[in-house]
């Protein structure tokens, strides 16, 4: 049902991307043979397969698809092929025909969303991104993303049950957001944040109940903190039932 909403709303928002595109009579469309393969995405999108690559996923379908007639070339294997990939989200494809003085041109046109990371994992067993559902994205030399960071001791189960939640909350944070900047898990399962304004680190303890953990460390920053010198403590403890333990320099 998603991935059917997902098309109706991209078949809904695309936009016309080639000028000159023309409605042409059903013979024409048959008789069209493909010239060309044209990738489509947003360049604001965190991470991006390249159209080499892209191109690569769609030939893999079928070698001959270039010089192929545009009614023999079967869309929705296509789709299924590209959404095989780990960093997309939703494909789409549409087929387009261009006239030029002498003939009709046919254009297999691919409509790719890509997934969105949320934070970068790298454990001592895996390196990758997770997105905001708990889908894996893989680790490229060819694209990279500037997301919060989770290091440690943790399995990919920790991650997607326990971590993602609490960086999802982070990031919906604007205060958080903007001063965390990286997770650390120890091997007892207990978390160490590394704020990005101040030279202490922040001994969260467990994830459980990391709202209410979260509060009372901005209450510190704005009742202790801000009166004083964000770099006098060297380390801030919460692994305590309902106490902040700050240690000075």
């Amino acid at each position: 049902m998603f991935r059917k909403l997902l098309k109706i709303a991209g078949s809904l928002a695309l936009s016309i991307f080639m000028v000159g595109t023309l409605a042409f009579t059903s013979s024409e469309c048959n008789d069209a043979v493909c010239n060309n393969i044209e990738i489509i995405f947003e360049n604001d999108e965190l991470i991006k397969l390249s159209n080499d690559e892209l191109i690569r996923l769609i030939k893999a379908t079928d070698n001959t698809i270039l010089n192929k007639k545009l009614s023999e070339i079967n869309s929705e294997i296509i789709e299924l092929a590209v959404e095989k990939h780990q960093a997309v989200l939703n494909a789409e494809v549409y087929k387009v025909i261009e006239k030029d003085s002498s003939s009709f041109k046919g254009i297999v046109a691919v409509k790719v969303k890509h997934r969105e990371p949320v934070v970068r994992i790298i454990s001592e067993s895996a390196s990758y991104y997770l997105d905001e559902f708990g889908d894996i994205i893989p680790i490229s030399p060819n694209y990279t993303a500037n997301v919060l960071a989770t290091t440690g001791y943790f399995s990919e189960k920790f991650a997607i049950e326990q971590l993602l939640p609490f960086v999802l909350y982070i990031e919906k944070n604007d205060f958080w957001q903007a001063q965390i900047e990286q997770i650390h898990i120890e091997k007892n399962g207990e978390v160490i944040l590394i704020p990005l304004v101040g030279e202490h680190i922040i001994e969260f303890g467990k994830l459980e109940d990391y709202q209410k953990k979260l509060k009372k460390m901005k209450a510190f920053y704005e009742q202790i903190v801000a009166k004083n010198n964000w770099n006098k403590y060297k380390q801030v403890s919460l692994k305590y039932n309902n106490q902040v333990i700050a240690k000075r320099r």
